[in-house]
């Protein structure tokens, strides 16, 4: 809160001058290439985009060596690695063989430092988050089977602030249960509650926050096909006007 507060009143804040932070991507990236980038410039040091396919890692370089090469040039390192059952198994193995810090930029699993930015927003929108209603939700995109790692990484955090926490999906499209299970003991330590629903209307009545987001079926297919083939069957799960006056 501060460093954004400072960034509006132009207060230089250059905490991490003369630092360098690798940027690796295995998957293509708007906002979060675009605010990493940004982020580390305003805080005085210098991100390095690197697309995977334009480093050695296409011919050969392991995760040990990418931790190893870059935790010696670069002072952190993160990674946007979502491939389904490798991306964060990844990560860990380049942050085993990394002298540096390492970040997650977004796994198959987590997309930690968007669920943060998530709820910086939800506090300055609506104050004290605990108490408040959020819809998480699954929704009909065309595009691309994408990660589980948005909900799953959301309702692990707003569940800590005593939030009450809709997970709402069509039945083929379930979290990894051990993330659920998290998410459920989470809101029995911090007062909130968490429930999840299968009927998109019932998840929007009443709510104070919404996230509709696309994922893909993953614990049901991993054929990216037929997990489209499954998701055109709720094409009608989108947020329109009569929604969100729900």
């Amino acid at each position: 809160f501060k460093l954004k507060r400072d960034r509006a009143m132009g207060v230089s804040h250059p905490i991490l001058r003369d630092k360098t932070l690798a940027m690796l991507f295995f998957f293509t990236s708007t906002r979060t290439r675009s605010s990493f980038e940004a982020g580390i410039a305003q805080l005085g040091g210098h991100g390095a985009f690197i697309e995977s396919t334009t480093t050695q890692i296409s011919h050969g370089d392991t995760a040990k060596e990418i931790g190893e090469i870059l935790g010696r040039y670069y002072d952190g390192i993160a990674i946007r690695q979502c491939d389904w059952n490798y991306g964060n198994q990844y990560i860990r193995e380049v942050a085993e063989a990394s002298r540096v810090p390492v970040l997650n930029m977004q796994c198959d699993i987590y997309h930690p430092f968007q669920a943060l930015a998530d709820l910086m927003t939800i506090m300055e929108k609506l104050g004290d988050p605990r108490g408040k209603t959020v819809n998480v939700s699954w929704a009909y995109a065309s595009s691309y089977q994408k990660p589980l790692s948005v909900p799953q990484s959301l309702i692990l955090l707003l569940t800590r602030f005593g939030m009450n926490v809709r997970l709402t999906y069509p039945p083929e499209f379930k979290l990894m249960p051990e993330i659920v299970e998290q998410a459920k003991e989470n809101a029995r330590r911090s007062g909130g509650s968490f429930e999840e629903l299968n009927d998109f209307d019932a998840g929007f009545k009443g709510a104070d926050v919404v996230y509709p987001k696309s994922w893909g079926c993953w614990l049901t297919t991993e054929d990216k096909d037929e997990s489209a083939r499954i998701g055109r069957k709720y094409s009608d799960w989108i947020t329109d006007a009569r929604r969100m006056s729900l």
